[in-house]
This record gives structure tokens, C-alpha cells and sequence, in this order.
């Protein structure tokens, strides 16, 4: 079992920056891919950007070239560097992991980013 917890969400005016954290615990040898997900309200839970083990990187195309996403080599630190923001970032942001294809994901409790004047 992983357990997952974010952190570094906040309100921020449009053309902020945020950094989300996502700190796993729990017995992790390797992984599939690790990711942010996000719920904007009324929508419905979309993927955000992907790092896969072997450190590939997949940005929705909303968030390209202001979102990057990073992780630590002990794949235990996840992180999203958010440029530029614009209030239809605003959401729950979600941490998950996949250790393999057959493993169950691992979410964290999500972090509220708000993005406002």
C-alpha cells in the first residue's frame, strides 16, 4: 500500500506560479508512471501531466509550456512547477501513482488551487 500526500496549493492571481509536492510513503521499489490529475468544478477528473519510470513526460495540451513535472529518483517526491497560471486552472489537483500495470493506482487526498483576482 502507498500512501500519497500533496501539498502547495493555494490562490494565486492569473500569471502566478504555484509548486504542487506530493510525498509517498510505503513500500515502492519501482514504478509505472506517477502523475497530477485534476477536478475543475463540474468537470470531471482530467490528467494533467505523466512521468513514467523511465522519465517520460505527457502535459495535457492545456497546460504545455507552463506546466512542468518532475520527480525525485527514489520516486518518492513528485512535483508540478505551475507558470502562468489562468483561472481555468483552478481545481483539485491529485497526486497518483502506478507501481505496474497490474497494481491498483495510489491517490493522494487532493490540494486546492485557486486561481482569482
Amino acid at each position: 500500500q502507498v500512501q500519497l500526500v500533496e501539498s502547495g496549493g493555494g490562490l494565486v492571481q492569473p500569471g502566478g506560479s504555484l509548486r504542487l509536492s506530493c510525498f509517498a510513503s510505503g513500500r515502492i521499489v519501482s514504478i509505472s508512471h506517477m502523475g497530477w490529475y485534476r477536478q475543475t468544478p463540474g468537470e470531471q477528473v482530467e490528467s494533467v501531466a505523466v512521468i513514467t519510470g523511465s522519465g517520460d513526460t505527457r502535459y495535457a495540451e492545456s497546460v504545455k509550456g507552463r506546466f512542468t513535472i518532475s520527480r525525485d529518483a527514489d520516486n518518492r517526491s513528485l512535483f508540478l512547477q505551475m507558470d502562468n497560471l489562468k483561472p481555468e486552472d483552478t481545481g483539485v489537483y491529485y497526486c497518483q501513482m502506478r507501481r505496474s500495470s497490474s497494481d491498483p493506482p495510489s491517490w493522494g487526498q487532493g490540494t486546492q488551487v485557486t486561481v482569482s483576482s
